[in-house]
């Protein structure tokens, strides 16, 4: 059951970590049994964890750039605003 449970995490592009506080908060698992059994899929599925790590790595720079610019965008008509009134 855990192991279909960690499989659904991946699914949904999730760390070990916010797995293990899934699967504790909605399935009440304790995050030691998700931790151990993730640890065994990591063993078992050595290279797909190493791509799906990379993947998830890529994602979050990728992300934070683009609330990075988001940010930057956000706050660029505030300063234009408070120009034009000085």
């Amino acid at each position: 059951m855990v192991h279909h449970l960690i499989e659904e995490c991946l699914v949904f592009n999730m760390s070990k970590e916010e797995c293990m506080e899934a699967l504790s908060k909605h399935a009440d698992i304790k995050p030691i049994i998700t931790s151990t059994v993730w640890s065994e899929l990591e063993k078992e599925n050595k290279e797909f964890f190493e791509a799906y790590t990379k993947r998830r790595e890529g994602q979050v720079t990728e992300m934070e750039a683009k609330n990075r610019i988001q940010n930057m965008l956000s706050k660029s008509p505030k300063r234009e605003t408070e120009e034009t009134k000085q």
